[in-house]
């Protein structure tokens, strides 16, 4: 549910009048759910893509080697095959033009709806459209790093283009999947080929990361979306951790799934990046981005960053207060320009925000400033909980993060006693053995005790691990 369809308020972040409605369940599948969500609406001009071809193709391999040659990246002889994969569709791209999709909200006649519900849709894929991308392999082999480079080298001429985290896709889909059925009214019909027509028109270049499906609704969606969308000429490139054969796997009715098991696999390069390389585990050249502890140098050493990149452009100084809308109600950024936002840790995560509240303030903040982090036990739950949520949106829309901090941010949920290390449960261990983090990293907390909330602990660490790295600042914090 939208907040605001009922009341609209005014909520400054930092004040306790913000509702928790907005945690519903169909918010909730949001979390974690990467904010860069970009759509462009205009029409690609047939002039600029055949004359960019030859610098985008020298772009995308340029900017794969200048980033390691930078220390951003390591050489890996695995992803520069997929990056030759990627690049082929990329070439492939500049020369197709995707099929005419008729628009039914231009005409709003009770006769012109009639007559494009009763439009026969697309039955195939167009014969010139490129065959997607499938890239999967385990946590830490470089999907999204290397989907990311794609989108991003992507020339602006191809400006009806969409990247975005499948969680956040999948309540998108709802959402339309909801209005579809309420504007068909009693006499009912398919709302998914409405859907996926729309879909098709605002991007006919979709790139999912962390494709999975878990639930039956889900599933049944899917495996008629994806087809629309092909027959729409839309092309894809997804990220997922499974094979397409180990999608949904023991789910309910996964029979009802598998042809669109079949049509990944045959409209799809599906791709393994199990290269043996484990980029979790490799040592990180860290950037300065973390300070601890609260000290008063260290708190002006990040007021004197936050100065010195706020004032990069004279033209958008920072302002105090600025209004950003969330679900249909206004939240105060406490100080920002139009691209860095900073908040008191308390300003942040000291009410009950949800996950679509922080999706919303990374995705119009490229670099944020978040001050005095204490370190929090049982009596902070629901800050933890928060401040997870809210690094969740950070590591899916590709946020640079400045901290300071009680302890090293790794460890703000860390147990006070050293004796914790001997009592951590056998499940959190495997976690964070999984995660690729150790004990002498981000400590162990009591805290966190079901498998979920284990799980998102673990996780956290792990992003503010790599978020504190030199390969996320050189190439995190694009708005």
């Amino acid at each position: 549910m939208c907040i605001g369809d009922e009341r609209k308020s005014r909520t400054g972040i930092g004040t306790e009048s913000v509702s928790e409605e907005v945690e519903s369940s169909e918010v909730g599948r949001a979390e974690g759910g990467k904010a860069v969500d970009e759509v462009g609406l205009e029409a690609c001009g047939g002039d600029e893509r055949a004359g960019g071809e030859v610098a985008v193709r020298e772009k995308e391999e340029d900017r794969y080697t200048q980033l390691i040659e930078a220390g951003a990246l390591r050489g890996d002889d695995h992803q520069t095959r997929i990056i030759q994969k990627l690049q082929t569709l990329h070439d492939n791209l500049l020369n197709y033009s995707p099929p005419q999709i008729p628009d039914p909200a231009k005409s709003n006649s009770l006769l012109s709806r009639l007559f494009s519900r009763d439009a026969q849709p697309p039955t195939t894929p167009p014969t010139q459209a490129p065959k997607g991308l499938y890239l999967y392999g385990d946590v830490g082999t470089g999907k999204t790093m290397l989907m990311d480079l794609f989108y991003q080298t992507l020339p602006p001429s191809i400006s009806r283009k969409r990247r975005v985290h499948f969680h956040a896709f999948m309540v998108d889909v709802h959402k339309r999947v909801h209005a579809a059925k309420r504007d068909m009214g009693y006499q009912g019909g398919d709302p998914i080929l409405p859907v996926a027509r729309d879909l098709a028109n605002d991007a006919y270049i979709l790139c999912f990361d962390e494709f999975q499906v878990t639930d039956i609704a889900d599933a049944m969606i899917l495996r008629r979306l994806l087809e629309s969308l092909l027959n729409y000429g839309v092309v894809c490139v997804m990220t997922s951790n499974r094979h397409p054969d180990e999608l949904y796997k023991n789910g309910i009715q996964r029979s009802s799934f598998v042809p669109a098991i079949e049509l990944l696999k045959s409209q799809f390069e599906v791709t393994d990046l199990d290269s043996g390389t484990d980029y979790r585990r490799v040592p990180r050249a860290l950037s300065h981005v973390y300070y601890h502890p609260l000290t008063p140098e260290n708190k002006r050493e990040v007021d004197k960053i936050f100065r010195s990149l706020a004032s990069e452009d004279p033209s958008d100084p920072p302002i105090r207060n600025r209004e950003i809308s969330s679900w249909g109600r206004s939240l105060l950024i406490p100080e920002s320009t139009s691209k860095i936002a900073k908040f008191d840790f308390h300003n942040l995560c000291g009410q009950p925000l949800s996950a679509a509240d922080y999706i919303e303030v990374t995705k119009q903040f490229g670099t944020i400033f978040v001050t005095d982090i204490p370190k929090m036990g049982l009596d902070r739950k629901d800050l933890a909980r928060r401040f997870i949520t809210f690094i969740d949106a950070c590591y899916e829309s590709k946020t640079k993060l400045f901290v300071t901090s009680e302890v090293p941010v790794f460890k703000v949920f860390s147990d006070e006693s050293s004796s914790n290390k001997e009592q951590i449960s056998d499940h959190m261990r495997s976690v964070m053995d999984d995660l690729g983090l150790s004990n002498d990293i981000v400590g162990s907390s009591s805290m966190f005790t079901g498998e979920e909330e284990v799980f998102a602990f673990a996780r956290a660490c792990s992003r503010l691990v790599q978020m504190g790295s030199k390969e996320w600042a050189e190439t995190a914090g694009q708005v």
